[in-house]
C-alpha cells in the first residue's frame, strides 16, 4: 500500500510540473483548433478533453513555451525536462496513447522531427538527439495524450544509465524464430496492416512527385 501511494504521489508531482511550471519562463499559447474532423475515428472526445493538460495547452487555457505549430501538431518545451532543450511534439487532437493514434496523425508528427530536432540541436549546441515515446503507464507515460520526446544529446552527458549496459547479440535459434513468428501473427488484422502499407505507399508517392 505504501509503495502504491508513493508511486501515485510521484506521478502527481510529474503531472503537476506540466500543469504548473514556473511562471516567469512561460507565456500562454494562443487558442488553436483541431483541423481534422471527428468522423475520422467517430469519437467526439478525440477533439480534446477538459482533464488533459496538453488539450488545455492546445486550447490556450494553460501556459507553455511553444517552439513550433502547424495544423496537426504543436511542439513545446517540456516543463520537467531531462536536459536543456527537451521538447515535446503533441497532436492537436486527443489520443490517449500511440497505439490509439491514427497512422496519418503519427505520420504528421514524425514528418516534423527532422525540422524540429535540427533547430533544437542548433539552439542547444548539441550534435545528437534521442526520439522517445513512453507508451503506457508501465513504460513511464504520465500524461495520457500521445506525445513524442525530442531529447538533445552531447557526447559523455551520461543521461541514460542504460547506455553503459552491455548488449548481448541475438541468437538466431528456434526460440528467436518463434518470437519473430509470434510478433508477425499478432498484428491486429491483415486489413489494418494493408491499410498502413497503403498509406505509406501513398506518402512515398507524394514525396517522389515533389
Amino acid at each position: 500500500m505504501i509503495k502504491m501511494e508513493s508511486l501515485a504521489r510521484r506521478r502527481l508531482l510529474i503531472l503537476s510540473s506540466h500543469i504548473n511550471p514556473p511562471a516567469e519562463i512561460l507565456r500562454p499559447v494562443s487558442p488553436l483548433l483541431a483541423s481534422t474532423s471527428a468522423s475520422e475515428k467517430g469519437e467526439k472526445d478525440n477533439y480534446s478533453r477538459s482533464d488533459c493538460v496538453f488539450c488545455n495547452i492546445i486550447r490556450g487555457e494553460a501556459p507553455a513555451l511553444k517552439v513550433y505549430e502547424d495544423d496537426e501538431c504543436l511542439c513545446i518545451l517540456d516543463t520537467n525536462p531531462l536536459c536543456h532543450g527537451h521538447s515535446l511534439i503533441i497532436p492537436k487532437r486527443h489520443f490517449s496513447s500511440l497505439d490509439a493514434t491514427p497512422p496519418a496523425i503519427i505520420g504528421a508528427m514524425c514528418s516534423k522531427v527532422p525540422l524540429i530536432s535540427s533547430a533544437v540541436m542548433k539552439a542547444t549546441g548539441c550534435d545528437a538527439f534521442n526520439l522517445l515515446v513512453n507508451n503506457g503507464a508501465s513504460a513511464g507515460q504520465v500524461v495520457f495524450h500521445t506525445h513524442i520526446h525530442i531529447i538533445p544529446r552531447k557526447a559523455h552527458d551520461c543521461l541514460w544509465a542504460s547506455e553503459s549496459l552491455r548488449r548481448r547479440p541475438l541468437t538466431l535459434d528456434k526460440e528467436a524464430a518463434h518470437l519473430a513468428k509470434c510478433i508477425r501473427e499478432n498484428f491486429t488484422s491483415s486489413n489494418n496492416l494493408e491499410a498502413i502499407k497503403g498509406q505509406a505507399s501513398s506518402l512515398m508517392g507524394s514525396y517522389r512527385e515533389r
